[in-house]
């Protein structure tokens, strides 16, 4: 398997020794964008990693949301961008059929490169009722790294926030992930 993080403004900054792909936060709801987004992915981009953008998702707008998500997130060709669907700093949530709306905006936007959706063990079991995760699923559970605990087909596995977000791919190696980011 192929060892990763995902940052967000949360951190100054982070080592890519080690590392295969490095997710950065991009966007949230309409109107944040991380101030530390053009550093985080020259940091990646210069270390050779494959990188990925994630989103996210606030309910209502999805629309606008997904468009904003694409202007925002810096994406070439062979990188990845993502949904991260979970509950809101204020306790709410999309639905399961904003999620998929959402995801389908951004791949009908963005045909070219991979969409995948970031959710937890708990939403993926009991709040999703389509299982569309796009072109891959990015579980997180808190379990050893490789082994989360889903019927499911994943692409990425986020194992641990502590002391920050730890992911491994599903790919026998780093020449396997960037043949599947640029199909």
């Amino acid at each position: 398997m192929l060892h990763g993080i995902d940052v967000s403004a949360y951190q100054s900054s982070y080592e890519t020794d080690g590392l295969s792909f490095v997710f950065v936060k991009a966007t949230e709801g309409s109107t944040y964008v991380n101030p530390r987004l053009a550093t985080q992915t020259k940091t990646g981009r210069d270390a050779g990693l494959v990188v990925g953008f994630y989103h996210f998702l606030w309910p209502d707008n999805l629309t606008a949301q997904a468009e904003y998500f694409v202007t925002k997130a810096p994406v070439r060709d062979g990188e990845l961008l993502a949904v991260d669907w979970e509950t809101t700093g204020d306790g709410t949530r999309a639905s399961c059929a904003e999620k998929d709306t959402f995801l389908r905006e951004v791949k009908r936007l963005r045909p070219h490169n991979k969409v995948v959706l970031y959710t937890n063990r708990d939403f993926w079991l009991n709040v999703d009722t389509t299982s569309y995760a796009c072109d891959g699923l990015w579980i997180a559970d808190y379990v050893a790294a490789g082994r989360p605990r889903v019927q499911a087909d994943w692409t990425f596995h986020q194992y641990t926030d502590s002391p920050h977000d730890k992911n491994v791919a599903a790919f026998a190696d780093d020449r396997a992930l960037r043949a599947w980011a640029r199909d």
